[in-house]
């Protein structure tokens, strides 16, 4: 694929609706990224260095990262590092409303519990349907929307499966997950809207705070203050992005009863307020 960026701007708002560009060195991702829109990266040739929010991460070779808007990461890399990368906006192709038909919500964007990446043993017909979709935007031509939309909808249903297999095989070999973390997860699930405090889940796991912070550490790489956290962001920012309830509305439905204290806690985990969330990325954001 060529080096320069391929991209379709939104016409009423002439911001980024999709683009591709491939890349053969870690220059582009050398200053901290974080944008409005969804980015995959495929890297089919060297190591690097993945830094997302407050986590590093050896990533090798034939490997996809996936990051959701607003999402902080920074690539680096001593090796000649050559990829592609895949951006697109939610108002072009909106995952939330298609999640029954492709699950990325929480599999590939959103997923608290997995790191941002995954192997990738062949990423040729990966890279054929990446082929396709600079061919279709090469050229202004009638259906262009419509035919990207089914080349991404196409795309992300393989990439859901390679990380829905490879979970599956990883769990089946090393069944390495303590009973009392899927619990754990199962509860967070349950609770997360009214229990905000790690002494909360050790008391329904009848565990001491130290012992499950040590074991939420060990497992995650994070603590449980910051699994929390990741979870009540990702359910405000879909409501956010798929309602046009206010503010206040979503910071009681988080558990807070001030709202301005909930839009620093949102502010502080994505580095920008609830209403510059759903002005950029909401679905909403025209009935706010």
């Amino acid at each position: 694929m060529e080096t320069r960026v391929f991209k379709l701007i939104d016409r009423q708002n002439g911001e980024l609706a999709f683009s591709l560009f491939s890349f053969e060195s870690d220059h582009h991702f050398k200053q901290v990224q974080r944008h409005n829109y969804y980015s995959i990266i495929l890297i089919h040739s060297g190591a690097c260095e993945l830094h997302i929010e407050l986590m590093k991460y050896k990533v090798s070779s034939n490997a996809i990262i996936c990051i959701s808007p607003y999402q902080p990461y920074q690539i680096e890399s001593s090796d000649a590092l050559k990829g592609v990368v895949l951006n697109f906006h939610p108002d072009f192709f909106c995952t939330y409303k298609h999640q029954n038909e492709i699950e990325t919500e929480g599999v590939l964007f959103h997923n608290i519990f997995d790191p941002n990446f995954f192997d990738v043993i062949d990423a040729a017909p990966l890279l054929h349907l990446l082929e396709q979709m600079q061919k279709e935007l090469q050229e202004d031509r009638i259906g262009q929307h419509q035919q990207l939309v089914s080349y991404l909808k196409i795309f992300l249903v393989s990439v859901v499966r390679i990380k829905k297999r490879q979970s599956e095989e990883l769990h089946i070999t090393t069944n390495k997950s303590p009973r009392i973390i899927t619990e754990l997860v199962n509860y967070i699930e349950k609770h997360y809207r009214q229990k905000h405090s790690t002494g909360d889940y050790a008391r329904l796991l009848n565990i001491s705070t130290s012992a499950l912070s040590k074991l939420v550490k060990k497992h995650f790489g994070k603590t449980l203050t910051n699994l929390l956290a990741e979870r009540i962001i990702v359910e405000a920012k879909r409501e956010l992005y798929l309602t046009s309830k206010t503010v206040k509305e979503i910071s009681f439905l988080m558990g807070y009863n001030d709202e301005y204290y909930f839009s620093r806690f949102f502010k502080k985990h994505t580095g920008i307020s609830p209403s510059v969330y759903r002005n950029t990325v909401g679905f909403a954001k025209e009935e706010s």
